[in-house]
């Protein structure tokens, strides 16, 4: 399992965020995990979006004081039970 994978999407706007995300994650292992920051009140939902298209899962969804909502999502199949 490889190191978490923080993606600074603070300050940008839709579509970037999930841009980023996508560049990021399409260098990593099934497995890996990517944590997305972002201030982009449309990242909470195009986020979950793009990680249910590509097959992936989302871990959690927090949001801080500061106006930053943090995502993670563990890239690959979900894993089966």
């Amino acid at each position: 399992m490889s190191e978490p994978v923080t993606v600074d999407a603070r300050g940008l706007r839709c579509p970037l965020p999930v841009i980023r995300l996508a560049r990021v994650a399409r260098d990593l292992p099934d497995g890996a995990t990517v944590t997305v920051l972002a201030t982009d009140p449309a990242a909470r939902h195009d986020v979950p979006a793009w990680a249910r298209m590509r097959g992936h899962t989302i871990l959690a969804v927090e949001d801080a004081d500061d106006g930053v909502t943090a995502i993670s999502v563990r890239l690959g199949a979900a894993p089966t039970p």
